[in-house]
């Protein structure tokens, strides 16, 4: 089960009230800095604005790849550790807008993580440490360290 904190919200949705749970401006500014980093071929270019204007924790030596998304309003519950991969366009989510309540949680990803190309990572999960996520994945639940997984839904396919 992910770890999430649940919002319930009466009238519209909560995405069209999005500007009642996040600043505007700082969407503004986590937009610029993302699409910044996305096509930044320097990956400490990418680490060092991930870590000082988005304040997601990066680990030594972890790579994001050509057009990885940290999430837009929430990148501050994200933690990379040491010497991890995140594939090209692999989107890493920490809310999720549902029509009668939102959700948000930290997504923490351990060190020596190998995450494929166009994954997409889901709020409240965790990876943890030398796990491999193949490409294409839909990562809904933990991931044990060691483990090698894959698919959408995850499936765990054999510990590495």
């Amino acid at each position: 089960m992910r770890k999430v904190d649940r919002f319930p919200v009466e009238g519209p949705n909560p995405l069209f009230r999005m500007y009642s749970t996040v600043s505007f401006l700082k969407v503004v500014k986590n937009f610029i800095v993302i699409q910044t980093s996305r096509y930044t071929p320097w990956i400490t270019v990418k680490n060092i604005l991930f870590r000082l204007f988005l304040r997601m924790e990066v680990g030594e030596h972890s790579a994001f790849a050509l057009m990885a998304m940290p999430d837009l309003l929430f990148p501050e519950k994200i933690k990379v550790g040491r010497n991890t991969i995140i594939g090209y366009n692999t989107t890493i989510l920490t809310h999720e807008y549902l029509t009668h309540e939102y959700r948000t949680g930290n997504v923490v990803i351990g060190d020596n993580v190998m995450i494929g190309a166009n994954t997409t990572i889901l709020p409240g999960v965790t990876i943890g440490d030398g796990a491999v996520v193949s490409a294409g994945s839909l990562v809904h639940k933990d991931v044990p360290a060691g483990m090698m997984a894959g698919g959408n839904p995850l499936q765990f396919i054999r510990k590495i």
